[in-house]
């Protein structure tokens, strides 16, 4: 669907209330069911979204961009690029007190980590979605949406990076991560836990976020790098054929504290030899990867052939922050440096 630059706001309100931004970019939020095809598909506005909550006047007026509307589960690093300007443009206005995006569940932590990095301001940014399109009688993209707009608002949501509020909750960029595929109750944020809650009569943050980076976009498309799964019995071919194909970097998610078999360390030896940065993650959901195995494969062995190792990042995350460090970064040490930040 063609995007549109078109900005509206909500009816006059009679509070003196902030100004904040809505950019809707689709997800299930802006879904219905269509009956030819027998699922939900794009078919909300954030104007439409707006509509549907009336409380709204009592928090917040939003100034409602339509950047685009599509599923998650189809953006890409351009899109990332294109919301980045769009928030960029939003956050510069004084009169502006932050900006909320509408978006799909599926992608939306990894947007959530791209913006957090790419972003620099003490504004709030908070990205929220819903786990069940407008057709059904529970919808939850209304509460979610008041919500995100009461973190928006709220004083101190100010230098707390890019969040995800949804279920009542807020989440940090890079902790956040979907852990259930319908349940509302879909996001968690691992060992280190919630920033803080949405209860009804206000916003409490328990916590903020330390180990915040900013490395903004350069110039030009943001460089190629893979993800290549290890698992019992996996193959190097796949990495090769990354490598082959003009990956910059691999992002391997190995197993345990990062760990591979000979198979795929022999794959990364080779592609490290090409130029090509290996970075090493791990499939286990909680907890840092360290080079501390030293059989063939283990962590030892990958990093003595200058792999880098990306802490508690998921391997999608590890992806973003690669992404945006290989255009300045160089090295192991420069790029180990920026993940053990």
């Amino acid at each position: 669907m063609a995007h549109s630059m078109q900005m509206q706001t909500q009816p006059p309100v009679a509070l003196n209330v902030p100004l904040c931004q809505l950019i809707a970019t689709g997800g299930t939020i802006a879904m219905k069911i269509d009956p030819v095809r027998g699922g939900p598909v794009p078919a909300l506005s954030g104007a439409d979204l707006l509509a549907a909550v009336p409380a709204m006047a009592q928090v917040a007026r939003l100034e409602v961009r339509e950047l685009f509307n599509i599923p998650s589960d189809h953006v890409d690093a351009t899109h990332w690029l294109r919301l980045k300007h769009a928030v960029d443009e939003a956050l510069a206005r004084p009169e502006v007190t932050g900006v909320i995006v509408s978006h799909g569940t599926d992608t939306m932590e990894e947007t959530a980590w791209f913006l957090d990095l790419a972003i620099d301001s003490d504004k709030p940014v908070v990205l929220t979605g819903a786990q069940r399109n407008a057709s059904v009688p529970d919808f939850d993209g209304p509460r979610n949406l008041l919500n995100a707009a009461r973190v928006c608002v709220e004083r101190s949501a100010q230098g707390m990076g890019v969040m995800v509020a949804m279920n009542n909750q807020i989440h940090a960029a890079r902790e956040v991560s979907k852990t259930h595929t319908s349940d509302v109750e879909a996001f968690k944020s691992g060992d280190f836990g919630l920033l803080g809650v949405i209860d009804e009569d206000r916003v409490v943050f328990s916590r903020r976020p330390t180990r915040r980076l900013h490395l903004p976009p350069q110039s030009g498309a943001l460089p190629r790098v893979e993800i290549i799964p290890m698992f019992a019995g996996a193959r190097g071919d796949l990495l090769c054929a990354a490598v082959a194909l003009g990956a910059r970097g691999i992002v391997v998610q190995a197993l345990g504290l990062g760990n591979v078999n000979v198979d795929l360390l022999a794959a990364v030896k080779e592609a490290i030899a090409q130029g090509v940065v290996v970075a090493v993650a791990t499939r286990v959901p909680n907890g840092r990867v360290q080079p501390v195995y030293g059989f063939e494969g283990g962590g030892r062995t990958l990093q003595a052939e200058g792999a880098v190792f990306t802490d508690n990042l998921s391997p999608h995350k590890a992806r973003i922050l690669l992404m945006l460090a290989l255009q300045s970064a160089t090295t192991p040490s420069q790029l180990q440096s920026l993940f053990d930040r």
